[in-house]
Order: structure tokens, then C-alpha cells, then sequence
């Protein structure tokens, strides 16, 4: 699907996260994302949309959440497989956006194009993992930003991948 996104934050070891929070809330990566998002499409995991301030659809995007245990209610749609997603959202001509978590990450991966990857300088504890592009052949930097630094002094970039 030529027009499927991921859009992840990760640490030096490729960490996305632990106890089910993101390891640094950097303001310009959240301005990023949303740059990137707003009106597409987003599609996460249950335990993703929990983690969501409010535990509320993002705003101005069409969401969809991949659970077994959810129901679809006002502003988000819930699908139980990714072919459900997939029958979804092919007739969009939209971005569409894998915005976590690790596991819904490493489904839609393969059927990815392009990551949207900001880098984070820093290694933290972590319990979830994206896989490591740069050690995937077929994954590659076309393009990155400057180097940027949080007010604690971590340096993070923001870097564009391609398959193929």
C-alpha cells in the first residue's frame, strides 16, 4: 500500500517505550507528529489509544484502533484484524500512519514504505522495541534533519527511511 506510513520515536537501542508511557515527551517531536498526521489517518494498537490523553481519539484524524477487546464508538473506528484495516482504508487516498505500539508496529512494518523516525540520542529503560532499520537491508535514510537537543541536554534528529 503505497500510501502506509510509520511514525515512531526511539532511543539508540530502538526503545519506543516502557511501562506503557514513551521514554521523553519532546515538545518538538509532538509538533512533528502531529504535522505529519493531522487529517490522515492513524491506526494503533488498544493499549496506544489508552495511553492517549483522555483516552480520546486524536483530533482532526481519522483513527483506527487494531483490538480484539474494543468497540468502535464516536471518532474511532476499531477493526479485529489488520485485513480489516487494510479493506478500510484502501480506498483513501490519505496518508495512513502506524503510530504504535510495538506489536502493531512489527505487523504493519513489512507492508511499509516509509518511517518517519525521530532519534533520540540517549538510551533509556525500556520494555517495548522497534526493529532496528538500519540493520533491515531493504530500509534506508533518505533524508534527516539537524541536530536538535531537549532542554536536558539529549540531542535527537528527525530522520525519513524508505523501503526499497
Amino acid at each position: 500500500m503505497r500510501n502506509l506510513n510509520i511514525i515512531v520515536a526511539v532511543d539508540n537501542n530502538w526503545a519506543i517505550g516502557s511501562g506503557g508511557d514513551l521514554q521523553i515527551k519532546i515538545p518538538e517531536d509532538m509538533k512533528y507528529f502531529k504535522s505529519k498526521t493531522i487529517n490522515n489517518i492513524v491506526i494503533m494498537g488498544r493499549k496506544t489509544f489508552e495511553s492517549l490523553p483522555g483516552q480520546k481519539p486524536l483530533k482532526d484524524r481519522f483513527n483506527i484502533v487494531l483490538s480484539n477487546t474494543m468497540h468502535t464508538f464516536y471518532e474511532l473506528i476499531v477493526c479485529k484484524d489488520i485485513n480489516e484495516v487494510f479493506n478500510l482504508v484502501s480506498v483513501s487516498d490519505k496518508e495512513i500512519f502506524v503510530i504504535g505500539g510495538e506489536q502493531i508496529y512489527k505487523l504493519f512494518l513489512p507492508y511499509c514504505h516509509k518511517a518517519f523516525v525521530t532519534k533520540i540520542y540517549h538510551s533509556f529503560t525500556a520494555d517495548k522495541f522497534f526493529p532496528n532499520l538500519d540493520q533491515i537491508k531493504e530500509w534506508s535514510v533518505t533524508s534527516e534533519s539537524n541536530l536538535f537537543y531537549t532542554k536536558e541536554g539529549i540531542g535527537y534528529r528527525f530522520l525519513e527511511y524508505m523501503k526499497g
